[in-house]
C-alpha cells in the first residue's frame, strides 16, 4: 500500500510539473519583448540625429507617419537616451508641463502634414521593422528618421516656445 502510494505521488508531481512548465501563449510572439523606445543610432555635423523611432498604425504609411510624429516628438520633450550614446540626451524644452502649456501650437505642429514633417527624413526603406501587435489589428513600425534637432530647435525659438 505505501509502494503504491508514493508511486501515485510521484506520478502526481510528475504531472504537475510538466504541465506546470509550460509557456503561455500570450508570450509567445516577439512583439512582448521587443522595446519601442526611440534609439539612437548616429549624429551628423549639421546638428541632425539618426534615430529608430516606432509608430503604430492600421497600416503600414499610417505606422511611418506616426514614427515621424514620435521621434520629433521625443526630441522636443523627452530626449534620447537609448542608443550610442551620440545624442543630445537632454530634451530641447525642460520645462515643465512644456507639452500642456503649448498644447495649441503644438497641436498645430504634430497635425497630419504638419510642420514637424518639415525637421524630418525618412532614413533606409531596408532597414524597416515590422512588429505586429498581438490581435493583428495594428502595426508597429521601426524606421530609420533623420531629424534636423538645430532647424527645429530654431524654429520653436522663433515661434516663441524655446527660450533662450
Amino acid at each position: 500500500m505505501k509502494k503504491e502510494l508514493a508511486w501515485i505521488f510521484t506520478a502526481t508531481m510528475m504531472l504537475m510539473f510538466a504541465t506546470g512548465c509550460k509557456t503561455p501563449k500570450s508570450i509567445d510572439s516577439t512583439y512582448a519583448y521587443n522595446s519601442f523606445e526611440t534609439q539612437c543610432l548616429g549624429t551628423d555635423l549639421d546638428g541632425s540625429q539618426t534615430l529608430r523611432a516606432w509608430g503604430k498604425g492600421r497600416d503600414k504609411a499610417q505606422a511611418i507617419e506616426q514614427a515621424r510624429k514620435n521621434a520629433v516628438r521625443d526630441v522636443i520633450f523627452k530626449g534620447i537616451v537609448s542608443g550610442t550614446g551620440e545624442c543630445n540626451k537632454k530634451p530641447l524644452l525642460n520645462e515643465v508641463n512644456a507639452a500642456e502649456k503649448y498644447e495649441a501650437y503644438f497641436d498645430r505642429f504634430f497635425a497630419d502634414g504638419g510642420i514637424y514633417k518639415s525637421f524630418t527624413s525618412l532614413g533606409d526603406e531596408k532597414r524597416l521593422s515590422q512588429q505586429k501587435s498581438a490581435d493583428n489589428s495594428m502595426d508597429n513600425y521601426g524606421v530609420v528618421v533623420r531629424v534636423n534637432r538645430a532647424a527645429l530647435r530654431q524654429r520653436l525659438i522663433d515661434d516663441g516656445v524655446l527660450k533662450q
